[in-house]
């Protein structure tokens, strides 16, 4: 306070500060291309990753969880034995019973060469439905034995279309009966002709949009309901789970999971190449599950089960961000367009903060009113900092003024402004949706930078009317630059983040210049009361 920098220029600075670090971050680190990851056919071993049960034996990854040892090919990965075709998808299923594809056919899930997108990472450690034995000899053999379907080619109805796949093994018959929907979910039901035991994994996360801000990885939601998160390159130490109510493997748009919310079923996490976090449910004679390869649509998971939406994971503000997506879908519905939902919900948000922002707002003209009497007091007594302590502290109690009335208001909104980004960043209901003339999908960067620079003039003009006690020229310098640097970034950022911003800077501006027209009406009855007083003597 009696330093260079007041305590609500602290504030506003570290506000700033924390925007731009994730900026910087989405900038620098985001990668604008998908990343691949490297080949690998073998699944790493740890007697970490292991499952503690409170009643029953742990299961050990390193004795239980064997290594895939075939060589994985172009040749051998596109050996077909079954395709399933749907009006919203396509997968294949190769000769080891796994599902080697998976193809969306909506017109907005393409990339940007206009082909269909595939979720199944041909690169990765396993497809999902991969059965592993815990027999090294059997699991080897399972390996060079090919399945046979029931049917090559198979068209998914209304009410579920199925399929099954048969192995035959040394002793060992082993059957897939494959049920699949037209949402992209399916049941999976495996039957042995005798006990054995295996492993069967819902498959590695998808790998088409995965960035360095949003989460991909693991999610395991516990017996007890609790979220565990696995962020890709820390599977190394983490346990697995007992009667766990789904398993889901995701990048920031797409899953693919098993799940069993009834009884549950027990996962076991293992890590890949770079210990990125792989899957595994502990097979049983005859196992039951359902499972889901697709995008974390809100209404297509809600349709399955509602239990199924928290994969849809925001971070550490998912309390606030699951309402506010809740209040834009809502919105959605009502205005038939998910930008202009946007604005609307941004328009609403700023009516429910108005008390703290009007609050804020007229602490900061208060404070401004206030600047050249401090400045007389830092000069007064710039040898003594107790003394101006005290003496700034009588000025604020005889003006009213609460030199910390700006900076809260300001701090209770930056969790909110947080839980947007988040539910802007992962809503795939935004990727492919129009907003008007030049925004074609919300889910990707400005093509024209039109709303970019609207966001960076609208921030300048209310950063032009918004009133200031800085007493440092080289940080008053710094914060006028901040609308150039904004823009910059935004650049970058999905136009629905941007329209947000915008909005918000829209409402800033009309708010800020209500509150700065009451002050100045308050000052000149302030001139007129002192002159009619002077006139008067």
């Amino acid at each position: 306070m009696i330093d260079k920098l007041s305590n609500q220029s602290r504030i506003i600075i570290a506000t700033v500060l924390s925007f731009l670090f994730f900026a910087t971050y989405d900038y620098f680190f985001i990668p604008k291309k998908d990343v691949a990851i490297e080949p690998t056919t073998k699944v790493e071993k740890s007697t970490a990753s292991q499952i503690a049960p409170t009643s029953s034996p742990s299961i050990n990854t390193k004795e239980n969880v064997p290594t895939n040892n075939t060589t994985v090919t172009s040749e051998n990965k596109e050996e077909l034995i079954a395709k399933v075709i749907s009006d919203n998808y396509e997968l294949h299923i190769d000769r080891l019973g796994r599902i080697s594809r998976f193809f969306l056919k909506e017109s907005k899930y393409t990339d940007e060469n206009g082909n269909r997108l595939q979720l199944i990472d041909i690169e990765s450690s396993a497809y999902p439905l991969e059965i592993r034995f815990s027999d090294t000899t059997l699991n080897t053999q399972a390996f060079a034995t090919s399945y046979t379907s029931s049917v090559s080619n198979l068209k998914v109805k209304k009410g579920g279309s199925s399929l099954t796949l048969t192995q035959s093994l040394n002793g060992l018959h082993v059957k897939k009966i494959l049920t699949f929907f037209p949402n992209g979910n399916y049941h999976l039901e495996v039957k042995l002709d005798s006990a054995k035991d295996y492993f069967i994994t819902p498959g590695f996360r998808p790998n088409v949009a995965v960035d360095k801000m949003t989460f991909h990885g693991s999610l395991i939601k516990e017996a007890d309901d609790t979220l565990r998160v696995i962020d890709s390159g820390d599977a190394v130490g983490e346990k697995g789970a007992m009667a766990a109510k789904f398993a889901a493997s995701t990048d920031r748009y797409y899953a693919t999971m098993f799940y069993n919310l009834d009884t549950g079923m027990d996962v076991v996490v293992t890590p890949a190449k770079d210990d990125f976090p792989l899957l595994f449910v502990k097979g049983k004679e005859d196992l039951k599950l359902g499972g889901y390869i697709g995008p974390k649509d809100h209404k297509v998971l809600v349709a399955i089960d509602p239990r199924l939406t928290d994969v849809i994971e925001y971070g550490f503000f998912t309390f606030i961000s699951r309402p506010l997506f809740m209040l834009l879908q809502f919105l959605h519905s009502v205005v038939g367009n998910w930008g202009w939902a946007i604005v609307l919900m941004t328009i609403l948000i700023r009516f429910v903060l108005f008390p703290l922002t009007y609050k804020g707002m007229v602490s900061m003209n208060k404070l401004k009113a206030l600047s050249p009497k401090i400045k007389e007091l830092q000069a007064k007594y710039k040898g003594d900092k107790q003394k101006l302590n005290t003496h700034m502290m009588e000025l604020y109690k005889k003006e009213g003024a609460n030199p910390m009335g700006g900076c809260l208001p300001m701090l209770l909104q930056i969790p909110v402004f947080f839980a947007i980004y988040r539910v802007l960043q992962n809503a795939i209901e935004l990727k492919g949706a129009e907003w008007i003339l030049w925004v074609d999908d919300l889910a990707v960067m400005d093509p024209y930078y039109i709303l970019p620079v609207a966001m960076g003039i609208t921030m300048f003009l209310h950063q032009r009317i918004t009133p200031t006690n800085f007493t440092d020229p080289m940080q008053e310098k710094i914060m006028k630059f901040l609308p150039l640097i904004f823009t910059f970034f935004f650049v970058t950022f999905p136009a629905g983040l941007t329209l947000y911003w915008f909005t918000n800077n829209l409402f800033s501006i009309a708010q800020q210049y209500y509150v700065n027209s009451l002050f100045a009406k308050g000052k000149k009855k302030e001139i007129e009361a002192a002159t009619e007083k002077k006139a008067k003597k």
